[in-house]
């Protein structure tokens, strides 16, 4: 478990510096992070308390879905906006704007950073992000696929996020193109069995650990689950 816990951690910290690498390259934002930016425009806080407060507001989405979080979708809310401020604060010294070669550089770092830190933080299986866990919810829910559902829910943040001046470019077309790919190919090298210890009577059948993640799909569709939101 130590190992597992060391891994979601250090997973959502490199998630939360790629963030900070894609949005001060200006060449455009993940989906999520145009919603942010043009959130944090409007609202004057942090991105990273607006990373939060929308993390926060998705796992509430999740009741009326049926969806449970785990050890790790909680972390994933906390230690990703927790850790997006100082990575932006450290990365804005490089200069604003930084010189196009640069920005281009921070862009392609940040985009292959995070197809990694994605497969370390979703090879533990302790629970999914808020944002994939609202897109696996809505695909048992409905029944529609979910590249559809991923492409509905992306598209309207980004138009909405955009609206509220958020950053929109190549970037953002270059995420959605790349990311899927990148997990595709870590993912295996970084998914940990979940383990198991008896909680209770051996009568009752009941498995302890942590609680396993219920996105509305097993564990061992794992692999095939991610490859699928990802184009």
């Amino acid at each position: 478990m130590t190992a597992r816990v060391v891994q979601l951690l250090t997973g959502l910290v490199a998630y939360a510096v790629s963030i900070a690498l894609v949005v001060r390259s200006g060449l455009g934002s993940m989906p999520w992070d145009v919603l942010h930016q043009g959130l944090a425009a409007h609202t004057r806080a942090s991105f990273g308390l607006v990373t939060a407060v929308t993390g926060a507001a998705v796992l509430v989405c999740w009741a009326p879905l049926r969806q449970r979080p785990g050890v790790g979708t909680v972390a994933n809310v906390l230690v990703i906006s927790a850790a997006v401020n100082p990575a932006l604060a450290l990365l804005g010294r490089l200069g604003d704007p930084a010189p196009l070669g640069l920005r281009v550089t921070m862009l392609l770092g940040g985009v292959a950073l995070n197809g990694l830190a994605t497969a370390l933080y979703v090879g533990v299986q302790l629970g999914p992000g808020p944002r994939d866990g609202l897109m696996t919810g809505l695909v048992a829910r409905t029944g529609w696929s979910l590249r559809l559902v991923r492409t509905g829910i992306e598209v309207t943040v980004v138009a909405v996020g955009w609206l509220l001046g958020g950053t929109v470019g190549p970037g953002t077309v270059l995420y959605a193109a790349a990311v899927g790919p990148l997990v595709h190919g870590w993912l295996p090298v970084f998914t940990r069995p979940a383990g198991r210890r008896e909680v209770g009577p051996a009568s009752t059948g009941q498995e302890g650990n942590w609680p396993r993640p219920t996105c509305g799909l097993g564990s061992r569709s794992r692999r095939s689950w991610y490859a699928r939101i990802r184009p």
